[in-house]
């Protein structure tokens, strides 16, 4: 066993690296940290024998990850306290979403910028709100500030002045220019709220965004994070009819495809309990890209990413759009 594939057998059943020497040690731990996957390796490996460098090494992971959940959730609080005068609902997705309710996708998972969403209609107030309790603009080029707003998911990204931390407002969970069109109002009304006021997603919207995001937006760098993401979640959240409710969820916002390759792509890699499925031809090129990594942690098949890296712009707007987007960005 080697390459990405290392890691794969490491979080899906972490005695596998009581099997390994020395070089297989350096490899896991170079891959675990090209994919910010080694906080979580490191709470799935608690407790079992390694060497003494290995050890040290995701100590210092999982002291990181532990840093990166205080701050996930210390900034959702203040953009809470920022918007409360506003009564809008604020959902948290992905990392800060799984800390604050407790789930096991937040175990050791590293968490960079705070991801909202709220109601399309109340951007102009939400936006407001931040403004004036300190977060500032990050997109200073006026094409760019004018992209994210006509064509994006999300305002332009912001920071706040004092904390440098980052915040993403998303209105829905794909550009407007993407061919699916998710229902972010009914991401948001069932939406489920937590003690504090802020709310998390419905346990199937939560995979059907990770699905989205892996799929259908971006060209799969770094996904094995996602996908594993979807298998904690699915683990998590299985029985009582939750497959049958999750692609139903899928079928609504329009991505029903992406929830089921990524479904499938997730149980050959790490055996997420799903109900037998066939598989697709391209699911092969999907998990190439996910794996295209050596054992030093450097990216590998660089036709292969370049092909998906075309992909994803293909998948986020129509032809002549693109080719106006790409030329004017050439252009800068």
């Amino acid at each position: 066993m080697k390459g990405v594939a290392l890691l794969v057998a490491a979080l899906a059943k972490p005695e596998t690296v009581l099997a390994l020497d020395a070089p297989g040690w350096t490899d896991l731990l170079s891959i675990a940290k090209a994919e910010r996957l080694a906080g979580s390796l490191a709470h799935g490996l608690d407790g079992l024998v390694m060497p003494d460098a290995a050890r040290r090494v995701l100590t210092a992971a999982r002291a990181n990850a532990e840093t990166g959940r205080t701050h996930a959730l210390w900034e959702a609080e203040m953009a809470r306290t920022a918007l409360a005068k506003l009564g809008v609902p604020i959902v948290l997705l992905k990392g800060a979403a799984f800390v604050a309710a407790g789930l096991d996708a937040g175990q050791g998972r590293l968490i960079g910028d705070l991801d909202i969403l709220v109601p399309r209609e109340q951007l102009d107030g939400v936006e407001a709100a931040l403004l004036s309790a300190g977060w500032e603009w990050v997109k200073a080029d006026p094409y760019d500030d004018d992209y994210y707003r006509r064509w994006m998911h999300e305002l332009p990204p912001l920071i706040h002045r004092d904390r440098d931390r980052m915040i993403d407002v998303h209105h829905t969970i794909l550009p407007l220019t993407s061919r699916p069109k998710p229902d972010a109002a009914a991401m948001i009304a069932d939406s489920v709220a937590l003690e504090n006021g802020l709310r998390i997603l419905a346990p199937e919207d939560m995979v059907v965004h990770a699905a989205a995001h892996l799929f259908a937006d971006g060209d799969l760098a770094g996904g094995l994070r996602n996908l594993w993401d979807i298998d904690r979640l699915v683990r998590e959240f299985e029985g009582d009819g939750f497959h049958d409710r999750l692609l139903a969820r899928a079928n609504l916002h329009g991505l029903k495809p992406e929830t089921e390759r990524a479904l499938r792509l997730s149980a050959k890699l790490f055996e997420t309990p799903i109900p037998p499925e066939l598989s697709r031809l391209a699911d092969r090129l999907y998990l190439n890209r996910l794996m295209a990594r050596d054992g030093w942690g450097r990216e590998t098949r660089p036709l292969l990413r370049l092909a998906f890296y075309i992909r994803s712009h293909w998948l986020r707007m129509p032809p002549m759009m693109l080719a106006k987007h790409l030329w004017t960005k050439w252009r800068k």
